[in-house]
């Protein structure tokens, strides 16, 4: 006998992402209420449905269905056969709307460092596979930076052995994890590689592909969970570091309505993800004057790129006038002026303040920075009630004027990475065009790699790289 029909009214959607619905069968005698969920597998399209760890609410006969798969599947149906029983689903929507997903191969190719200052292996791995809380990307482009060989050498960050770098991506959805709401198959998305632990964000903070972090807990966690970033074909990326972007807008050609940037150029906004945590935990606003020192390296350009955008007067610090110069020639004239700081701090202090109060100082020097003595110049430089955030990575301390601080009420903040807000800031600002990413305001694409040539990349990009030159792993 057929047990029911079970119509649109009678279905309550939850949510069509989430692959969850219940379904009501109030007026039935022997069954009030079904949990249906979508089991998803690699060989397993949306329709591939049981009742799984269903609960029954039996009549008073007593009868307990415990699961039942289904006999039969055509768009707006799902039939389930129960010895004498036959019970039709009817969907309001068609049960193919949500992305198929495509398969994953079985094994692909990664940049493997196997210790630190080794020397990096094309290696054949088996492919990632979605789990909770993560989602599997087909990686179009990696950041490759001047300074990777000698991050990767160990000596400022550590990490585990059989390291795969490329923290910093832009690529598609692949596969989801059985927990993912927003994210779908093909989707556009940029990753970031700043991971803090879910159940402890302020005391497990890692850098993807680079740095295990401070604590023994943190470097275990990331061995464990995070030591395999974006240098390879497909990377298994944690739901926190994956970001969709607006690819319309963003990658369309102009005469379409978009930006027409390149995939690559893209990934600029990895490297502007750091200043602009910086600038919002200092409260940066429109209109005021901010040094950024240094401002000539990849995220010092960077800042001064992100800087401007947020409508903010820059001064750039540097040591070279005519880089600096080039610097300024990037932006409107006005919004960029430039110091070339000798160390005299008397004269380099005046040299910053000629253009009037200056209401804030980012400081970004890296870890393989060569001079320092610009620092004490530039606090002495600040207005009253200036703000100071400290970005750097250095490891030597440096001189602070005490006196000044306290008599010019300074606050000094130190700014590890960002913030996830920061990241969708930061993305916002450049799908509302904000924030370019062309050649005309200091980003360019200059080399393409396969993973096989990394040699010659790495070779290309220490001559090559630099603020706004993009070095990319294509696979």
């Amino acid at each position: 006998m057929q047990l029911a029909t079970v119509g649109p009214s009678r279905i309550f959607k939850l949510n069509p992402i989430c692959d969850l619905y219940t379904i009501a069968l109030g007026r039935l005698p022997l069954v009030s209420l079904f949990k249906l969920h979508t089991i998803r597998g690699k060989h397993q399209g949306p329709h591939c449905c049981v009742v799984k760890n269903s609960y029954i609410m039996a009549s008073a006969l007593g009868i307990r269905i415990t699961v039942l798969q289904p006999q039969k599947i055509d768009q707006h149906h799902l039939h389930y056969h129960h010895k004498s029983v036959i019970i039709t689903i009817t969907f309001p929507f068609p049960l193919s709307t949500r992305p198929k997903m495509a398969s994953l191969p079985p094994t692909m190719k990664a940049l493997v460092l196997p210790t630190p200052g080794a020397s990096l292996e094309v290696r054949t791995i088996p492919t990632p596979t979605a789990v909770h809380g993560s989602v599997v990307i087909k990686v179009l482009a990696s950041h490759l930076s001047d300074k990777h060989e000698h991050n990767l050498a160990g000596k400022i960050f550590s990490f585990p052995p059989n390291l795969i770098s490329g923290g910093q991506a832009i690529g598609r959805v692949a596969e989801t994890g059985p927990d993912t709401t927003s994210l779908s198959p093909g989707q556009l998305v940029l990753l970031h590689s700043f991971i803090r632990g879910r159940d402890d964000p302020n005391g497990v903070q890692v850098l993807w592909g680079l740095f295990d972090g401070f604590a023994p807990k943190t470097k275990k966690w990331y061995k464990d969970n995070y030591s395999a970033a974006a240098w390879a074909e497909y990377v298994r990326a944690p739901l926190e570091v994956v970001e969709p972007l607006d690819e319309k807008k963003l990658h369309s050609p102009v005469q379409e309505g978009g930006l027409g940037y390149s995939m690559e150029a893209l990934l600029q906004l990895t490297t502007q993800l750091v200043p602009m945590g910086g600038f919002r935990g200092i409260n940066l606003q429109p209109g005021e004057r901010i040094i950024i020192a240094p401002s000539t390296g990849e995220f010092g350009g960077a800042s001064v790129q992100v800087a401007v955008a947020m409508g903010a007067q820059v001064i750039a610090v540097g040591r070279n006038i005519e880089t600096l110069k080039d610097l300024q020639a990037t932006f409107p004239p006005g919004r960029v002026q430039v110091v070339a700081v000798t160390g005299d701090e008397k004269a380099d202090m005046e040299a910053l303040k000629q253009w009037g109060p200056i209401d804030a100082y980012l400081d970004i020097v890296p870890s393989i920075a060569s001079g320092k003595n610009h620092i004490r110049a530039c606090f002495m430089a600040l207005r009253q009630y200036a703000r100071v955030s400290l970005m750097g990575f250095i490891s030597d301390d440096i001189a602070v004027p005490y006196a000044t601080a306290v008599a010019n009420n300074l606050t000094i903040r130190g700014q590890w990475m960002y913030e996830r807000d920061d990241v969708k800031s930061a993305i916002k600002m450049a799908e509302s065009g904000l924030l370019r990413l062309d050649k005309e305001n200091g980003t360019e694409v200059v080399g393409r790699f396969k993973l096989e040539e990394w040699r010659e990349a790495f070779e290309f990009v220490k001559e090559n790289g630099g603020f706004g030159k993009i070095v990319a792993f294509t696979p």
